[in-house]
């Protein structure tokens, strides 16, 4: 089952999930900046029905060294609003999801892989 929300609406639940990160670690974020697609478009030599929530794309914090800051772009964190809309059955289910997919790539900027992620019920 389909369901339909609007973009505004959606923008809301995106927003509602980045303002319920904990103080202490959105503090300790940086350079990210959040956005919201309608679909993932996938990358040559992936499966076109490849469909993910949410995607980060940039150097994990874990990973960035002296050098890193020399004209870096900030990090990226998409959120897919059409492939959650298809997972989910719900507007709890949505609320739900995207808050999970939210949390989940801040996880990965903070160096967390996906099978900790799994293993912390955040997968």
């Amino acid at each position: 089952m389909d369901l339909q929300i609007s973009d505004d609406e959606f923008e809301a639940l995106v927003q509602q999930a980045i303002d319920a990160i904990p103080e202490h670690i959105f503090n300790m974020m940086d350079n990210v900046i959040f956005f919201i697609e309608d679909d993932f478009e996938p990358l040559p030599g992936e499966p076109e029905n490849h469909e993910i929530l949410g995607l980060y794309e940039g150097v994990a914090l874990t990973e960035r060294d002296l050098d890193w800051a020399a004209g870096s772009l900030p990090d990226r964190i998409t959120i897919f609003k059409n492939p959650t809309l298809r997972a989910c059955n719900s507007r709890e289910e949505i609320v739900r999801e995207v808050g999970i997919t939210v949390m989940h790539e801040v996880a990965h900027h903070f160096g967390i892989d996906d099978a900790k992620l799994d293993e912390l019920g955040w997968g």
